[in-house]
């Protein structure tokens, strides 16, 4: 891929739309700023714009990354940023994410 073709696609619980779905609707305005400003956590991944329109904002339960290789680094990610920001999981998100992390080996 070249950088013409490179776009961002957030990881995050998906950004936004992701987050008030599984509680940010009940944050502050300051909160969700700050979420939305996070820079300490995995924000971004360079991906092609065919798999940033394929991401949307679903969670890991509905899309994963085209590259299992990365499945790891995805799902310790949305993990950290689920738990830091105490975000609810729904039943099929906690079990693609099991899925997922079993990719990371010890």
């Amino acid at each position: 891929m070249d950088a013409g073709e490179a776009q961002g696609v957030r990881q995050r619980p998906d950004a936004l739309a992701n987050a008030w779905r599984s509680g940010a609707r009940t944050w502050t305005q300051e909160k969700r700023k700050e979420f939305a400003n996070d820079l300490t956590r995995p924000q971004l991944l360079a991906v092609s714009a065919a798999t940033n329109r394929s991401k949307g904002d679903q969670g890991p339960d509905e899309w994963q990354p085209p590259s299992k290789a990365y499945w790891c680094t995805y799902s310790r990610a949305w993990v950290s940023v689920k738990a830091s920001y105490e975000l609810s999981v729904t039943e099929t998100e906690k079990e693609t994410l099991t899925e997922m992390l079993d990719t990371c080996g010890s």
